[in-house]
């Protein structure tokens, strides 16, 4: 199976409606690859439609779930997989990523709700990624996620994300800002976190902004500029496993096309420093 990290390269962008018309007009030479969520994009047809067709023609994409509810005990939605596969088929989009959590029970519940730390939900949730991954006939992504309680305790965050992807046999997308946000809030060390991340199974990582409630409570928003602790552990990240994909994620308070491309900026700097570095250590 393919490995994303072979697809795309070096920083990417959420690509939003709000934007897509200028980055077609002004191609952003800083973007490497775009991510979108299939749900926003998959029934659109006009205008839009036509516009997405056009950046799908030029770049490559990346798909980045938002519903399909890994985690939860409701059937799993193997009609969406279906017409996603055909979506992905269509555009040529390459890989898919999925979170960790579910967003429905007996209904959708329009928020992404952490999944209890148990082994029975180990081995439920590996199923049901494996039962994926054989429709879609390829590996996927699966995101460790923000969260604000955790019911039902049985094993840390970190041995539960490793038994999951373990067991499913699936890759893993880093989401950098989760790890931070969750490390202030549940009183963990985010570097500790990240250093037992999977290594070989690391697909493409997120980074975004939060919104700080209080000191010790951090609210994953994306919906704000990324802060200079997140960037840093974007830079420990790439010291432990080099450098992969990075895609900056912005889905609130979107500033202009300048703004967002700086903060790409940002993680192409960062990338160039360790490519700089490791090219050093090799000589």
């Amino acid at each position: 199976m393919q490995h994303t990290q072979n697809l795309v390269h070096d920083a990417g962008l959420g690509l939003r409606r709000s934007f897509i018309e200028q980055a077609l007009a002004t191609p952003l030479n800083n973007v490497s690859f775009y991510e979108v969520a299939p749900e926003n994009w998959m029934t659109l047809g006009g205008k839009p439609g036509k516009q997405f067709r056009a950046m799908t023609e030029r770049y490559p994409f990346i798909c980045h779930g938002l519903s399909l509810s890994i985690g939860s005990t409701d059937p799993l939605d193997e009609a969406f997989i279906k017409n996603l596969k055909d979506f992905m088929h269509e555009h040529k989009i390459k890989f898919y990523s999925e979170h960790l959590s579910y967003c429905s029970h007996d209904g959708h519940l329009y928020d992404l709700m952490p999944i209890p730390f148990t082994e029975e939900a180990v081995h439920h949730v590996a199923k049901r990624i494996q039962r994926v991954q054989d429709i879609l006939e390829q590996k996927i992504a699966i995101e460790n996620v923000s969260y604000y309680a955790a019911p039902g305790q049985e094993m840390s965050e970190i041995d539960f994300f490793n038994a999951v992807t373990t067991e499913a046999d699936c890759d893993v997308l880093i989401d950098i800002n989760n790890i931070y946000v969750n490390s202030v809030n549940h009183g963990y060390d985010a570097e500790q976190f990240l250093q037992a991340i999977p290594a070989q199974r690391i697909s493409y990582a997120h980074i975004a902004g939060h919104y700080v409630e209080a000191e010790d409570f951090l609210v994953d928003t994306h919906g704000a500029e990324v802060i200079d602790p997140v960037w840093q552990l974007l830079g420990k990240a790439y010291e432990l496993y080099g450098v992969f994909p990075t895609l900056l994620e912005r889905d609130f308070n979107i500033p202009d096309i300048a703004e967002l491309q700086r903060e790409v900026s940002t993680i192409q700097s960062i990338q160039s420093a360790w490519h700089t570095h490791n090219e050093q250590l090799s000589a």
